[in-house]
């Protein structure tokens, strides 16, 4: 027999499947001998009390056998020979997991990514995080697996009416990620596991017949009445196609450029703005778990914080506990950060963006960019952190509490943004609306959270990539572009998810759309 239940048990019992039995046959009045397996279906903490507790939904076979079954691929076909050839452009996960479903469907993904593959992209990272050197096709946020695949690998969405999140993540399993991120509350595979999924994905796509071209910048779109027809790279190349899955990413701005310059539909998307600070993580999870020592049981504490500050938001963002920060300027002559951790959340320190939502009523000194107008204010703060930093990749920083008054700070904490910081007041990087948000937020921060509002965080400047500052409108049935036939702005990039999962369903279900509009022709 097989029963689910529903329990709540401490860390250690979560911990360790003797101590878990015992509890389930105790607390169900089952004779522990009978218990072949206990299978943990959803796994989250519960650290509202001082007592903390692991929320666990179990399933229990009860003189049962439990039999593994493991997660496969789907049956892909050999696509080297179909005709019907679909061009996404960008190998982040809204293009790689396009590409995958085009061959389920039976048609040939062309995938065209202007960075490397993941294992060069590692030069062009070092050369930004040591000689301060930025490579504009290949950063942080380009180059294949796209931002996600050196920036955290957070896989948590709260996008599940937008499509099936379980079938994203056993997907990613079967190219080999832990099957813990089918349990986990807020699932994560981490930096330095999810390269070699990623690889596995474009070995799949390339085994089945799919192509995946890297280095391949896409420099033109050719519409001929108001219907795509292929594109142009930047040596001169054209592909000839009439469908095309546009997954550049939300930091793609000559992509943006490109279509506004060619008078097509874009419109510019409010995003969010602001910061990134860094703790101790020994005082994060003394803060979340009422602790001095965090038990060996218990993971690195995240924190997620909303407060209303003067009518606006201000949050916490891609929170990364046990992290490191990044510098993901993807040109040269600005400042950006952003963090991630690595599987094993193992790093002394915790960073999360701090920021706040923008209006576009905010952007009216770019008015002039027309629908460009957010993604220039965005510009502007990365230029003027680049400037404030000493025109290298140092990023401004501030000790916390002299933000909040308004002190430059004499000394800085160690940080892991490799690059280095510059002491610098941080109404030198953003407009007085944004930092006064800011100094008014930390002080309610550090209301809810006692011990955050503290001279040992400090304060990076900026977190500014949070989300794209452009929508590209498509029709809601067909997803193509409002104006443009064969033309499908997917993915974070377009405006339609935010983060790896979501991203990786707007793929899908873009292929999709695609090969319905091929069907029907």
């Amino acid at each position: 027999m097989q029963y689910e239940f529903t329990i709540q048990v401490s860390p250690e019992v979560a911990a360790k499947p003797d101590l878990l039995r015992d509890n389930v046959a105790d607390h169900n009045d089952i004779p522990k001998n009978e218990i072949e397996h206990i299978q943990i279906l959803k796994k989250s903490i519960d650290a509202r009390q001082k007592n903390i507790k692991v929320n666990l939904k179990v399933k229990v076979f009860v003189n049962e056998k439990f039999i593994e079954h493991s997660i496969k691929l789907p049956e892909y076909p050999d696509v080297s020979n179909v005709s019907s050839e679909i061009v996404i452009i960008g190998a982040g996960p809204a293009g790689l997991f396009a590409a995958l479903k085009c061959i389920e469907l039976g048609y040939k993904p062309i995938v065209l990514e202007r960075g490397k593959d993941v294992q060069a992209r590692r030069r062009d990272l070092k050369a930004i995080n040591r000689d301060h050197l930025v490579n504009e096709d290949s950063n942080y946020c380009f180059g294949e697996g796209g931002a996600g695949t050196y920036s955290d690998g957070k896989l948590y969405t709260r996008s599940k009416k937008r499509g099936d999140v379980n079938r994203i993540l056993e997907l990613l399993v079967a190219f080999g990620a832990t099957d813990q991120i089918l349990v986990e509350a807020h699932p994560h595979i981490g930096t330095n596991k999810l390269p070699g999924i990623i690889a596995a994905i474009r070995n799949k796509i390339i085994e089945h017949g799919g192509k995946v071209i890297f280095e391949s910048r896409v420099v033109d779109l050719l519409i001929k009445n108001s219907e795509i027809k292929g594109v142009r790279l930047f040596d001169g190349t054209v592909i000839a196609v009439n469908k095309v899955i546009l997954a550049t990413g939300h930091s793609a701005r000559d992509v943006f450029e490109l279509l506004y310059k060619k008078n097509i539909s874009i419109e510019a998307k409010p995003f969010a703005l602001g910061v990134r600070v860094e703790h101790p993580q020994q005082l994060i999870d003394k803060i979340q778990y009422s602790c001095d020592t965090r038990s060996p049981y218990l993971p690195p504490s995240p924190y997620s914080i909303v407060k209303q500050v003067g009518g606006r938001g201000m949050y916490s963002f891609c929170m990364c506990p046990g992290g490191v920060i990044a510098p993901c300027a993807t040109s040269p002559g600005e400042v950006v950060t952003n963090g991630w951790s690595p599987s094993k959340r193992d790093q002394p320190t915790a960073n999360s963006g701090i920021v706040i939502e923008l209006r576009n009523e905010d952007f009216k000194e770019f008015s002039k960019y027309g629908p460009l107008a957010a993604m220039y204010f965005q510009k502007s703060i990365e230029q003027q952190a680049w400037s404030v930093g000493g025109e290298t990749q140092r990023a401004p920083a501030q000790r916390l509490i002299d933000m909040v008054n308004g002190k430059t700070s004499i000394d800085l904490p160690e940080t892991s943004y490799k690059p280095g910081l510059t002491s610098a007041d941080m109404k030198m990087v953003f407009p007085k609306f944004i930092h006064n948000t800011l100094q008014n937020g930390f002080k309610e921060f550090g209301k809810s959270m006692r011990g955050y509002l503290t001279n040992d965080a400090v304060v990076h400047a900026p977190e500014s990539r949070t989300s794209s500052p452009v929508r590209i409108p498509r029709d809601y049935k067909t997803l193509e572009h409002v104006q443009i036939k064969g033309l499908y702005p997917c993915g974070e990039g377009a405006g339609y998810a935010g983060g790896i999962i979501s991203a990786a369903i707007d793929g899908e279900k873009c292929a999709q759309a695609c090969a319905t509009s091929i069907k029907t022709v």
